[in-house]
């Protein structure tokens, strides 16, 4: 085994699981014959043998359903192409709703569901009962009918895979057992075997739930955590259908699927178990773990109450082996951000079959591409934060993100596991205000308050929520008096250096060659043109830059930067942890600030986009005049140490004002019905600023030839066939969230991107792409007629390419 691994390769893939297999596959499909594969086991082995191998189509995201849909159709093509049996059947698939809430999520996924073109229909019980006649249907409220879902083999499949890349040149190589990546200069350089060494331009982590362990080392975070997956298998069964439906009874936690004329029923628990904290044991690779029937037992009792006919069956065998979780329920793909040419993909959810195919296509391209090719940013790897592998951390979630995937999928539903990792400096003042807080990567942020004998806890619906009138009342204090947001989660990165602006202005496609003192709101692009951030540079002085970005974007960003600094001067430090960010919003803004002793806040002396130093209290601090509220208002930075001091101090003059804290959950609102684009959803790597409508950002008159520049000046004054559109619903009660098909004229034409309540308009609005082959226009929108499917019913729209808040900016300039 030993003389047949070559010295070096152009790529090598460590994990033969389904996922390196569809990797190797996808990548001899672009022509690099060039690759190996390593599997310290057998193919296959570790997870994908033992999962139950179904296959669907409809995931949580666009780009997740995209990925599915692909490896749906891979799937039906595989078996022909290779000769290699995959065991791969359409048998479609029922989803069940026990609740009227259940319901309401099945209607939404609908309409979804129409937006990425995946057909699903609500059916009546009697044609549940006639394709699978072993349910119990007295006690539902509906079912809905997927007629592409399906299931397969999964070893089975692997090998075809395996089968296909080698027929592509591909080398496997199965019991060779990676011990150690190779990395120089920044990049991943080859891997360490335990039978030699092999040089790689590209090294791909795929193992599974070793993957973690692999990637320590480097520096690089993959926050996964095995946890026990259990299904248990009959014997055939009468009244069960050869290739009947997979059947979800997710308010049961369950779901079912025939096996040889019996039935396999497993399902994701509320509380799970999670396995492998400290390391993965040696070997461990078509093991299993002990029966436990107890934990198994939530899953028996609703089966037998979905499935009467259970109560008579042979049980052949209760199988319960490790699955991958991650802290947010979305797989990891992509190339690492401290390692470049070293790819990750893992954590996959025990939606790894029904994934990999997509997954495995799309990271081949962006290996090939030297960028992805679509919008992965929902699952890539550079969304996390370093901590969040941390063993404990990674244990507590994973105890309930398992439950996630079958729980009710509510509206700004928050976790209650891991909680409480990173607080600001006034976490606790704001807690004594009544603040309820989110979580977003650890963070602790207070999305709405609570007034006084109110409980700051959800109570989620999916239509107006307990918190609703409240995030109203901080909505309108924002808008006509003045309010205080914590957002210290902010990202920020202090930019140093003599080639400080060179760098900058490659990397902006704004011009940040401005004085000192001036901040510039700007995208970085891509080479294609699409947005990989939306942030503000502020000019410190002429060798000193700060950027300013959102919590959920500071990994990608801060790599994205470093990556493009090259051999120059210059130095990115994270200062996140040392400054804190308090958004001081309002009509008021300027009064309250000037109350304090800062004598110099006119729009004369301080306009708009300045950065000045003032103070508050005892303290200096940065305020700089800019807004994602659509207000007058002004951003403070201020050293961690001072910033309760600072909180206070302005707290005791707001008095006077009609101070009051503010959540996220208004800034949502406030920022929906200004048309202020929120990054990861109105704007991605795959859309341009031109079709964004951010086209007043780019630095067209600037000498310099930014990243992304002949992309975009392609598109500049040219018909639009793609373009971000503004809505606003007729109707005052419905509440849209995401992905709800947009028609024209009864004819869709594209999906809300996102959305929120505009308490100040008194509607729901939001903003979506809107794709017409000739161009998307003031004129194209005026000649029709839009609605929104909102769960099922489509409510009359309002559209538009200016905000319906203030679009002429006099309320911020003011």
């Amino acid at each position: 085994m030993a003389k047949s691994l070559p010295k070096q390769t152009r790529a090598v893939i460590v994990g033969g699981g389904i996922a390196g297999c569809s990797i190797a596959y996808h990548l001899t499909k672009l022509g690099w014959s060039d690759v190996v594969l390593l599997e310290q086991g057998q193919i296959s082995c570790g997870t994908t043998w033992h999962a139950a191998g179904l296959v669907a189509q409809l995931r949580a995201t666009h780009s997740q359903t995209n990925l599915a849909k692909y490896t749906k159709d891979l799937y039906e093509r595989l078996e022909a192409e290779t000769g290699q049996a995959t065991g791969y059947r359409q048998t479609g698939s029922i989803s069940l709703a026990r609740t009227p809430e259940r319901e309401e999520e099945l209607k939404r996924q609908a309409a979804m569901a129409a937006a990425f073109d995946v057909e699903i229909e609500r059916i009546s019980f009697d044609e549940v009962t006639e394709r699978a006649p072993m349910l119990r249907t007295d006690d539902l409220t509906a079912a809905y009918w997927m007629p592409g879902d399906g299931t397969t083999n999964p070893t089975d499949t692997a090998q075809a895979l395996a089968k296909g890349a080698r027929a592509g040149g591909a080398t496997i190589a199965e019991g060779v057992k990676v011990t150690n990546i190779l990395t120089g200069n920044g990049r991943a350089t080859g891997v360490v075997t335990d039978q030699g060494e092999i040089a790689a331009d590209t090294v791909v982590l795929c193992g599974g739930m070793w993957t973690r362990d692999m990637a320590r080392p480097l520096g690089v975070t993959v926050p996964l955590h095995a946890a026990e997956h259990m299904y248990m298998v009959t014997r055939p069964l009468e009244g069960v259908i050869r290739g009947q439906p997979v059947v979800r009874d997710m308010d049961g936690y369950i779901y079912i699927k025939e096996e040889v004329g019996g039935l396999l029923v497993g399902g994701f628990e509320p509380t799970a178990k999670p396995w492998g904290g400290d390391g993965i044991p040696d070997g461990f690779e078509f093991q299993l773990f002990d029966e436990d029937w107890d934990q198994f037992d939530i899953f028996l009792q609703n089966g037998l109450h979905r499935i009467p006919i259970l109560e008579n069956a042979e049980v052949r065998q209760l199988l319960v082996g490790p699955e991958s979780f991650t802290p947010d329920n979305r797989y990891i793909l992509g190339e690492a951000p401290t390692v470049d040419r070293l790819f990750v993909a893992s954590g996959f959810n025990s939606v790894g079959i029904q994934s990999a195919g997509g997954a495995g296509m799309a990271l081949a391209e962006w290996i090939v591409d030297g960028a992805p090719t679509m919008d992965l940013n929902d699952i890539d790897i550079a969304r996390f934060h370093d901590f969040q592998i941390n063993r404990k951390y990674l244990h507590d979630r994973t105890t309930e993100s398992v439950g996630l995937l079958y729980a009710m999928h509510w509206p700004f539903r928050q976790p209650d596991t891991a909680r409480g990792a990173r607080r600001s400096p006034i976490h606790e003042k704001l807690a004594a205000e009544g603040a309820c807080f989110g979580t977003l990567f650890g963070w602790e942020r207070p999305n709405w308050f609570a007034p006084n004998g109110t409980t700051p806890e959800y109570e989620y619906a999916w239509g107006r929520q307990n918190w609703f009138e409240h995030s109203a009342a901080e909505h309108q204090a924002t808008r006509e008096a003045v309010t205080l947001f914590d957002q210290t989660s902010f990202a920020k990165f202090l930019v140093q250096g003599r080639d400080a602006e060179a760098v900058l202005q490659e990397v902006c496609a704004g011009d940040v060659a401005v004085v000192p003192g001036r901040a510039v709101y700007t995208q970085w692009l891509n080479e294609r043109g699409g947005i990989e951030a939306d942030l503000t540079v502020t000019r410190l002085a002429e060798d000193q830059y700060i950027v300013v970005t959102a919590a959920a974007a500071a990994t990608h960003d801060f790599a994205w930067l470093t990556r493009h600094i090259d051999d120059r001067f210059v130095t990115v430090t994270n200062i996140t942890s040392g400054m804190s960010m308090l958004g001081l919003m309002g009509p008021k803004s300027r009064d309250l600030l000037t109350a304090l002793g800062n004598k110099n806040m006119s729009n004369e002396a301080f306009p708009f986009l300045a950065s000045q130093e003032i103070e508050i209290g005892y303290a200096r601090v940065r305020a700089q005049r800019i807004t994602y509220v659509g207000e007058l208002g002004w951003e403070l930075y201020v050293p961690t140490e001072f910033t309760a001091h600072v909180y206070e101090a302005l707290t005791e003059a707001g008095q006077d004002f009609g101070l009051r804290p503010a959540g996220y959950h208004a800034m949502d609102s406030l920022r929906a019905e200004k048309g202020y684009r929120h990054w990861g959803h109105d704007i991605t790597g795959v859309d341009t600023p031109v079709e964004a409508g951010l086209g007043f950002a780019v630095g067209w008159n600037k000498n310099v030839d930014f990243i992304g520049r002949a992309a975009v000046e392609a598109q500049r004054g040219k018909p639009t066939p793609k373009r971000l559109v503004l809505f606003k619903l007729e109707d005052p009660k419905p509440l849209m969230y995401h992905d709800e098909p947009i028609y024209r004229d009864g004819e869709r034409v594209g999906a809300i991107s996102s959305a929120a309540y505009g308490h100040t308009l008194g509607a729901s609005v939001g903003m979506g792409y809107v794709h017409h082959e000739d161009s998307v226009n003031a004129d194209y929108l005026s000649a029709g007629t839009f609605e929104i499917d909102v769960a099922g019913e489509r409510i009359p729209a309002t559209a538009s390419l200016r905000p319906f808040y203030d679009p002429t900016n006099e309320r911020i300039k003011a």
